[in-house]
Order: C-alpha cells, then sequence, then structure tokens
C-alpha cells in the first residue's frame, strides 16, 4: 500500500486484541506504523477473537521488551504520535510493571523526542476499581495529563474479546452472575481503534468514556450467548458477598488471578456504560466464534 501520510505512529501493544485493530486501521488510512513487539513471528501470526495479523501492515518493527528501560528509551525517536493499548491481561506480569511503569518509560521517550499527541487506553471508572491493574493505569493516566505532551484517554467499558468469558461459561452449560441486572455496553476492537484514532488526530486534549453501541444487562449477555450457541438459557446468580473472602483465598496462592477476579467481579457488579460508538453487534462477534470453533 502506498503512504499517503507523512505521519509515524509509534502503537504499543500491538501484538493485544486491541493494538492488532489499530495498527490495521492506521494502516488502512495510510499512516507510517511502528509497532512494538516482543516476537514479529507471534505478531504477524493471527490474533485472537478475529483481530488481524499485522503481516504487511508494519512500516517499522520495534523488537523488545518495554520493561528493558534502554530499549524503550529511544523507542519514540521520528515518530509524530503514540496510541497506547499496553497493558497486563493474562500474563503473569506486574501491571505496576507494564500499566505503569512501561508506559511511563514510553511517555519519557516521546517527551524526549518531541512527539505530539499520546493517545492512551485506559478503563471507564478505573479510579473507583480498587483492583492493582485499574489503579496501575490510573496512575499512568494522571502522569500523562501532567506531561507537555497533548494527551487523548479513552475509557472503555470492556472489549468483545472479555465477554467471551460469558460464552465460555455457556458453551459449558451454565452463566454464573453476581449482579444479572447490572449494565454494560462493551465495544468491538475494530470501533475502538477507529475511535482511538480519530481523538488522536483531532488533537484535542482530554478524556473519553466510549462503549459500543449495545447497552446489555449481564443477564442479557448470557441470553446473548445462548443464543449463539443455539441452546436454552441457564443463568445462576452468586451472591457479591462471597467475593471478599474467595479472593481472600485466592490471593494467599495466586495474586496475578486474585486481582484480575477482583477487576473482572467489580465490573461485573458496577454499571460501566460508555457513550454508544460503533457498528459492530455482539451477537454477530459470537456466533462468528461459534463458526469458527474458536473454543
Amino acid at each position: 500500500m502506498n503512504k499517503t501520510n507523512n505521519r509515524t505512529i509509534l502503537v504499543a501493544g500491538a501484538t493485544g486484541y486491541l493494538g492488532r485493530f489499530v495498527v490495521a486501521e492506521l494502516h488502512q488510512r495510510g499512516f507510517k506504523v511502528r509497532a512494538i513487539t516482543r516476537n514479529r513471528e507471534r505478531a504477524e501470526s493471527l490474533g485472537p477473537w478475529g483481530a488481524p495479523s499485522l503481516d504487511g501492515l508494519v512500516d517499522d518493527w520495534a523488537i523488545g521488551e518495554v520493561t528493558n528501560s534502554e530499549f524503550i528509551a529511544n523507542v519514540a525517536e521520528g515518530v509524530d504520535d503514540v496510541i497506547s493499548t499496553l497493558g497486563v491481561t493474562k500474563q503473569k506480569a506486574n501491571p505496576w510493571d507494564i500499566d505503569y511503569k512501561a508506559n511511563l518509560s514510553i511517555l519519557h521517550s516521546s517527551e524526549k523526542h518531541g512527539v505530539k499527541n499520546f493517545c492512551f487506553v485506559n478503563v471507564i471508572e478505573g479510579n473507583k476499581c480498587p483492583a492493582q491493574l485499574t489503579r496501575a493505569k490510573t496512575a499512568f493516566a494522571q502522569e500523562l495529563v501532567s506531561s507537555q505532551i497533548s494527551s487523548q484517554i479513552i475509557n472503555p467499558p470492556g472489549y468483545f474479546s472479555d465477554m467471551t468469558q460469558i460464552l465460555q461459561m455457556a458453551r459449558k452449560g451454565r452463566v454464573f452472575l453476581f449482579s444479572p441486572k447490572t449494565i454494560i455496553n462493551p465495544i468491538h476492537g475494530a470501533d475502538l481503534a477507529k475511535f482511538c484514532i480519530d481523538r488522536l488526530l483531532d488533537g484535542n486534549k482530554g478524556s473519553w468514556n466510549v462503549g459500543g453501541p449495545e447497552v446489555f444487562t449481564w443477564q442479557e449477555l448470557a441470553e446473548c450467548a445462548f443464543q449463539a450457541l443455539g441452546r436454552p438459557v441457564r443463568v445462576a446468580t452468586i451472591s457479591p458477598a462471597v467475593l471478599p473472602p474467595i479472593i481472600g483465598i485466592l490471593r494467599l496462592f495466586n495474586k496475578r488471578m486474585a486481582d484480575t477476579m477482583r477487576f473482572v467481579s467489580w465490573s461485573m457488579i458496577h454499571d460501566c456504560v460508555g457513550k454508544s460508538f460503533g457498528t459492530h453487534r455482539l451477537l454477530n462477534f459470537y456466533k462468528d466464534i461459534v463458526k469458527k470453533s474458536d473454543y
């Protein structure tokens, strides 16, 4: 593809679910893309849940560990803008090492090399959730706001990929919920990528809560999953009161898993709704997964 824009954009977290869609959207719009990854071969393979391969979409590979300060020090040299979707998901890494420190190192490199805009994907109501994951993200967002660089902080309630947990439970026969009437509007990676890039190109400093075009109760999410599977709805409700002791016990054996459970369960008992954006429908996403037998 012939590049129609001389602007170079650095993408951190490029091999994650959202990061892959960000790279694909930037490439489609004609921008030059520098992507940070630990493994180019993995990056050029297909991503999870319909996320694209980065093969042929990246102009400049920055291959290394984001926790390596020497590698990150000049990673932003020669780029105009940064989009970071970087964060701990299922890795064993400490969120403070990735979501906070690694992003902060990229920010320092950006300041050093005169980057114009830094777009960071945070999480909606992250300052209220007690999980270390969201506290680390919130702490970095505060550092970013204090920077002289124009910052765009994007706060989604959750990705479509996160909702695969509901589909997985449905496939096993029953979905367990803590608060069936709590609402959320998860967003597809392709839609969120477009929103992030649009805000970055606007160049205005700010923070935006954004979700997909459909608002669901968690009960409706479960019903959507069972509909995609063509099975009768089977939902069980668990009292949120069981969460503190369960998380406390789990923390004795696996702190990261306990923190992940704290984050996920908090999202399931608090309304998480951003401004509606995009066109992708969750039922279609579920049906595609079922059809492709990703599980």
